[in-house]
């Protein structure tokens, strides 16, 4: 530290970009947040299922939280020495001539609208096709590619941006546009390419470049591997630069630092997808628990086996759920496994559900009841999760119920509302309720929420078990986001899963922290290369973890099981429905009579 820079520097900046915010953050050398900020970003829905952002949009409020946060810190911009950046998994194009953003559609001629967000459901056709070509680079995807995933999203707009547009264009993962924007740096990271645009790690399963020229020709995607596969980022060692997570991507060019507040040259590192960057900012918690002991039995090591046993659950709008391990794990409909992404020779698989918080707004939201809930919740200054909570308790009282979990004995929710991101891995699947009746109240709005809650439980133990059956060895759970303040979820979520949920220290800072941790091992690039590890920074910037238990109560814990088995079931009817009811339409008389049979036993 010199004698100019303040105390517990130098300092770092985090840079989140999710679906609907920007927020930047500044830590100190310990991992303190001593600022953070964030302005909303815009979304346009032009047609159902179509979801769009703008580039230009994201890195001006990048930019304005990050200044924010430097006024807020009085951190001098001289001490700020690394900047990290993470993002949704969000397709980014360009016009490759002048980096000018390229519209998207279905208006082609918004070029303001140049992002494809991640949750956009345009291209069902084209993540088919892709599908059944039977790939052998789709087992590190979950055995097929999500239509959440970037690669049919450009096969789309090859087959619909006006002719001779698809041809200039080259195409990013947001995290990666970011980076760019702030270095100039055509570098890729390998979270982005390799979770989301189908690229293998060069020795893994064969693979020479990394990218599949075979692959991408036979999904009609063959501009792609022109010049060494330039527009997406080119082949490592030979025209393209691709790192693992934080690792020294360059310096912050004069343009980017003027943008910012900031001083030209600060080091940035390869950024990650953002619920990646909330397991790097949860899962190297600390936890003062004597019972923790009992969970991990790891004595007092400190080394990465530690977060082989844990999940992190990063939720938000919808919640991943990531895991990783020294060994490739292959787990039917969970995407991975992915090597490199965070820390070199790690694998990671990725589950997660497509709607928890979306999920919890619309159930509220939708119902009848929801304006008087609201209203009530206002007069007493809490928020309507808190009001329902509340009233959930009082029913528990004037029922009699053994626990909450017996207010939903008899209604059975199943939410797949945005589809199944795992482990069923099908955009076709949808919502279900057994046990509606003509009860509008308030009370019939907070029965459904709690039963919406406990699918999400539920739900997670379905994603947990598949990891554990295939080979992981999970035993916890690290949630992060504004749903760990809510107790009924947290509480449900541990006794669902029989798992401990652990809380970070900073709830709804957990990934924005983890971005600036990126921030820091940039900083620690050196000019001999050498550079902290990710894992030694996570712990030494981690503060301690809060833990929610499972519940102990026998009859609790035997209806759990019991609405499990129910939940699983109703997963499978709905999918045997949908077959028998296109079987019926298609003439496939057979196929239906057997789908019938399985049906009514």
């Amino acid at each position: 530290m010199t004698a100019a820079e303040p105390a517990n520097g130098p300092f770092y900046i985090g840079i989140d970009v999710g679906t609907g915010s920007a927020r930047a953050c500044v830590i100190d050398s310990n991992g303190e947040i001593l600022a953070l900020a964030s302005k909303a970003i815009q979304r346009w829905e032009p047609k159902p299922d179509y979801y769009n952002q703008s580039s230009d949009d994201i890195w001006d409020a990048c930019c304005d939280s990050v200044k924010r946060v430097l006024k807020e810190s009085k951190v001098p911009k001289t001490s700020v020495k690394g900047l990290g950046f993470d993002a949704t998994c969000s397709l980014v194009v360009l016009h490759e001539s002048d980096d000018a953003p390229a519209a998207v559609g279905p208006d082609f001629n918004d070029h303001n609208q140049n992002i494809v967000l991640w949750m956009d459901h345009r291209c069902p056709k084209e993540t088919a096709e892709i599908n059944t070509t039977g790939h052998s680079l789709l087992k590190y995807v979950g055995g097929q590619m999500s239509i959440e995933m970037e690669i049919p999203k450009v096969k789309w707009l090859k087959n619909h941006m006006p002719a001779g547009e698809f041809e200039k264009c080259k195409f990013y993962d947001l995290g990666d546009f970011l980076t760019h924007r702030a270095t100039k740096s055509e570098a890729r990271s390998f979270c982005s390419i390799v979770c989301k645009q189908g690229y293998v790690p060069v020795g893994v399963d064969g693979s020479m470049k990394g990218w599949s020229a075979a692959f991408l020709e036979k999904i009609g995607l063959p501009e792609l591997t022109e010049d060494d596969f330039r527009r997406i980022g080119g082949v490592l060692g030979e025209n393209g630069t691709i790192l693992s997570a934080g690792e020294y991507l360059g310096g912050l060019c004069d343009q980017a630092a003027d943008d910012m507040g900031l001083a030209p040259g600060i080091a940035v590192g390869s950024g990650v997808i953002d619920a990646y960057a909330g397991w790097i900012g949860t899962v190297a918690a600390t936890i003062a628990d004597e019972k923790w002991a009992e969970i991990e039995d790891v004595g007092e090591r400190d080394d990465l086996d530690v977060a082989t046993h844990r999940l992190a659950a990063v939720a938000g709008t919808s919640t991943c759920h990531l895991a990783i391990s020294k060994d490739s794990v292959f787990v039917p409909g969970v995407w991975g496994p992915y090597r490199d992404v965070l820390l070199p020779n790690y694998w990671m698989a990725e589950g997660g559900q497509s709607a928890t918080g979306a999920l919890l707004h619309h159930v509220l939201t939708s119902h009848s009841a929801y304006p008087d809930a609201k209203s009530l919740a206002d007069k007493t200054g809490i928020s309507v999760f808190e009001f329902l909570n509340k009233r959930l308790e009082q029913l528990q009282k004037e029922q009699n119920a053994p626990t909450l979990e017996h207010l939903v004995k008899h209604y059975y929710f199943y939410g797949d509302l945005h589809g199944n991101r795992s482990p069923i891995a099908s955009e076709k699947m949808k919502g279900a309720v057994v046990g509606l009746s003509m009860d509008i109240t308030v009370d019939a709005l907070a029965i459904e929420y709690l039963a919406a809650v406990e699918f999400i439980g539920l739900q997670t133990r379905h994603i947990i078990s598949a990891l554990n059956d295939a080979g992981h060895s999970i035993t916890s759970i690290f949630l992060s986001g504004g749903q760990c303040r809510n107790p009924v979820l947290t509480s449900l979520m541990a006794s669902c899963t029989g798992m401990p949920v652990v809380i970070p220290k900073y709830i709804d800072a957990a990934v924005v922290l983890g971005a600036a941790m990126l921030g820091a091992k940039a900083g620690s690039h050196d000019e001999k290369g050498y550079t902290i590890g990710l894992w030694h920074i996570m712990k030494s910037m981690s503060g301690p973890g809060r833990v929610v238990y499972p519940s102990k109560d026998n009859a609790e814990i035997k209806l759990i099981n019991a609405k499990y088995e129910i939940f699983l079931d109703m997963a499978r009817r709905q999918q045997e429905y949908r077959k028998f009811i296109d079987a019926v339409l298609e003439g496939q008389d057979d196929k239906a009579a057997t789908l019938a049979e399985k049906i009514s036993e």
